[in-house]
């Protein structure tokens, strides 16, 4: 059952980086043409969206990712505690 865990922590923590690197990319416009841009888009924009139409922008400022990492990172350890439970 270990693997499990392993494999579950490996793919939260590659879709956290690529969260942050989708964000770094909104600096650079350029970058989100590219074709590791637009592949990060189809990847990470639908789970930003629902958090983008309930929370609003600080001026310039888009405080939707932070807390779209913070639920990913709550997701990861309530699902780890369910299958730590179940082992």
């Amino acid at each position: 059952m270990d693997y499990v865990f392993t494999i579950l922590d490996y793919a939260f923590g590659v879709y956290q980086f690529m969260i942050i690197a989708y964000i770094l990319m909104s600096w650079v416009p350029q970058m989100r043409e590219t074709g590791i841009g637009q592949l990060l888009e189809r990847l990470v924009e639908p789970y930003l969206a629902p958090f983008r139409r309930f929370i609003p922008t600080l001026g310039f400022i888009d405080i939707s990712p932070i807390v779209a990492l913070l639920a990913l990172r709550f997701a990861y350890f309530g699902l780890i505690s369910i299958l730590d439970k179940l082992v």
